[in-house]
């Protein structure tokens, strides 16, 4: 019986440690999710914006690359290639496509 009088109240504080350091992972991990769904979203908006650029020309490819929040800062078109570079909020990506 003594024994059982010693561990009383141990869970307590272990379960209150254990939720403490899940709340201070969780924290570590927002901006690393926040960086990838930029450079996700900055890889789609490349993505559009070459595709569009290879269908219409490089006014469609910033056209696309705005309405998906980016701005086009390099355009390249050689024989049945598009290049195009974006910034979407401080993130560059690259695409290319082709024309039919």
């Amino acid at each position: 019986m003594g024994r059982q009088e010693h561990e009383c109240g141990q869970t307590v504080p272990l379960v209150l440690a254990v939720l403490l350091i899940a709340v201070v992972v969780a924290l570590g991990l927002v901006p690393v999710v926040h960086r990838a769904q930029n450079q996700a979203a900055a890889r789609t908006a490349a993505d559009a914006a070459a595709l569009a650029g290879a269908a219409e020309g490089e006014d469609a490819a910033r056209e696309v690359a705005a309405a998906n929040g980016a701005e086009v800062t390099t355009w390249r078109a050689e024989g049945n290639e598009v290049w195009v570079v974006i910034d979407r909020a401080g993130t560059s990506a690259a695409a290319k496509a082709q024309r039919d």
